[in-house]
């Protein structure tokens, strides 16, 4: 029986919703080639039910899955990783060489979420973080390419949104799994026009050049596809890689103009909001209210993380 939470696209790929915060807000991928099976980005730890039912549901075993990739080591990407892998007996935790520490010692990372978010919200959304067995651990470097049952998975270096983040390219679908490096796009943002895409700078890391020559590197493939976290696959990728570029130089502009503003987090907030609005209007969404409120706690998130990297700059 089909899966409420699972959608299945050609090439062997099934996105899940991991049901974090709302629908269709963050997804978890699950690829699968002639019997064998990755996961790339699992979610928090409350969506491993999802991933395990997603397997359940086509048949395969736990010992299937070859490997569980994490993009980046935030916690809506890779927050199940550990408790996922105690169910995968065969399964290799790929993760960037920057991140591979938090994965088998998760305290430093648990304790700045905690120190973010409060031990309620810790408890509530993300629960205790498992660890990986160091020995279950590869870091793929930049170029490496791994295969899944023959298929080759390419890993590439994508610094921007954090220093710890890789893109996978999938060359059988003509397609990146770009976590957070290609931006978010959600459905709500969607009109006959298609697709569209919202840069996240959201903290510690982010840094715009980097940023830009990451996306410069993703488009140097001609994808087809680029598999987001969130949330899904988007098509159409010059024309949404032109908007997040654009929309990259505009947030760099906001920030600058307002490093020394005493509000300079509402200000930013504030001026976030209403570049999105202006944009998502331009793109002819039907429900421009519900567009916007979608992005709510992105656009809070951009501001935290441009105030981050204003103070490094001054630094």
């Amino acid at each position: 029986m089909a899966l409420p939470f699972v959608h299945t696209l050609p090439h062997g790929i099934h996105v899940i919703d991991t049901g974090f915060h709302r629908p269709q807000f963050d997804a978890a991928y699950l690829l699968v080639e002639n019997g064998r099976a990755a996961f790339i980005d699992t979610g928090t730890n409350f969506a491993v039910p999802r991933l395990l039912a997603a397997l359940d549901d086509l048949g395969l075993a736990r010992d299937a899955v070859d490997f569980v990739i994490a993009t980046h080591v935030h916690l809506d990407h890779a927050g199940g990783v550990g408790l996922l892998m105690q169910e995968l007996p065969q399964a290799r935790l790929l993760v960037h060489p920057r991140g591979a520490r938090h994965m088998v010692d998760p305290q430093a990372l648990y304790q700045g979420a905690l120190a973010v978010y409060g031990q309620a919200v810790m408890d509530r959304e993300y629960g205790q973080l498992v660890p990986v067995p160091a020995e279950r651990v590869h870091s793929p470097q930049d170029g490496e390419t791994l295969h899944l049952a023959g298929r080759p998975l390419l890993f590439i270096d994508t610094p921007g949104h954090a220093r710890h983040h890789h893109s996978i390219w999938d060359a059988r679908s003509a397609g990146w799994f770009t976590g957070d490096t290609f931006g978010l796009s959600y459905r709500e943002t969607d009109s006959a026009s298609g697709p569209w895409v919202l840069p996240t700078s959201s903290p510690v890391q982010f840094e715009p050049e980097p940023l830009r020559q990451s996306v410069q590197r993703l488009l140097a493939t001609q994808p087809q596809q680029m598999y987001l976290t969130h949330f899904g696959a988007v098509g159409d990728v010059p024309r949404l890689a032109t908007l997040l570029l654009e929309q990259v130089d505009a947030m760099v502009l906001l920030a600058n103009r307002l490093r020394e503003d005493p509000q300079r987090h509402d200000a930013l907030k504030a001026g976030l909001q209403a570049q999105a609005r202006q944009r998502l209007q331009q793109h002819g969404v039907a429900d421009l209210d519900a567009a916007v409120a979608s992005l709510a706690l992105d656009i809070e998130l951009n501001a935290q993380g441009l105030g981050v990297w204003l103070d490094r700059e001054t630094r």
